[in-house]
């Protein structure tokens, strides 16, 4: 991941090499294709708007997307260390690609009736959610209308994934955000460059993430910022995460859950599996010990 601005600091650009771990997404979920690409360019938003809402050096971005297609919701939670992680309701929901240009349709599974919300820590570290009603189903424009009309911060938002013979060859994004002080003439030759460029998942088959920067701010005096970030798929839960969730059933259904041998416990953000054992589950219930002063 690559940050960096130009046109004397009035435009702020990240972009964002999300290949690896779309693909891991992909096989953690048993993602369909068309899932796929929707989760993966939710993911590579999510990585991005971390980059440029978060406050602290760990802050955490949840986007939540709820349309009405068959793909249901889609979570990601992006992180300003690089790490990302997230899934859809409905892993398995597909449709054919378009009859207008061969490509994903993405907004047919998505749905274009529903809304984006984000979620993010403020700088006095209360929780904030601003939402917006979906406008596209690509996912990227609902970034791009989330920032502006939420967030009052005009921004160009390139998202995309493209496989190839079954797996993820290239995913990445994109994004650069209008700083106070930017010019009109800016924002012109921005537009231009940008819809000069053509998709992104096509400049991500062709070109390097600094090539794709150097493309969008293509005579604006693109400043690359030497701190460069691995972006990857990473979970925060764990086998004791797993083991105190079994805490919120009673003592009843945990009983039938030893006499059955243990309990499979799934994440749903990263689909990791944790059997517990009987004896760990017998814990939960045991007498807690205190030390003496």
């Amino acid at each position: 991941m690559l940050r960096g601005t130009a046109a004397d600091r009035t435009l702020r650009v990240v972009a964002v090499d999300a290949t690896t771990l779309v693909e891991e997404a992909r096989l953690r979920h048993h993602l369909s294709k068309t899932a796929t690409a929707a989760l993966g360019r939710t993911l590579a938003g999510a990585l991005l708007l971390a980059q440029v809402l978060g406050k602290h050096e760990d802050s955490r971005v949840t986007v939540r997307i709820q349309g009405d297609g068959e793909l249901g919701w889609i979570v990601a939670e992006g992180s300003t260390d690089g790490s990302v992680r997230g899934y859809v309701k409905n892993p398995g929901a597909d449709l054919p690609p378009r009859d207008t240009d061969g490509k994903l349709d993405v907004r047919g599974i998505v749905g274009t009736d529903g809304d984006l919300a984000v979620t993010r820590l403020l700088e006095n570290a209360e929780p904030y959610t601003g939402s917006v009603p979906l406008v596209s189903g690509e996912i990227a424009e609902d970034f791009a209308y989330y920032l502006a009309h939420s967030e009052q911060i005009p921004s160009a938002v390139l998202l995309g994934v493209y496989e190839e013979r079954g797996q993820v060859a290239h995913a990445g994004g994109l994004i650069v955000q209008a700083m106070p002080g930017v010019s009109d003439a800016t924002l012109t030759r921005l537009e231009a460059n940008i819809k000069a460029m053509g998709t992104i998942t096509d400049n991500l088959r062709t070109r390097s993430l600094l090539e794709i920067m150097g493309r969008a701010t293509e005579g604006l005096d693109l400043v690359i910022a030497d701190d460069a970030t691995g972006a990857r798929f990473a979970c925060r839960c764990s086998r004791d995460k797993a083991l105190s969730s079994l805490a919120y059933f009673d003592a009843h259904e945990r009983h039938d859950m030893i006499q059955e041998g243990g309990q499979e416990v799934v994440c749903h953000w990263c689909s990791e599996h944790y059997q517990i054992t009987p004896d760990e589950i017998r814990s939960l219930d045991a007498p807690q010990t205190h030390a003496q002063a």
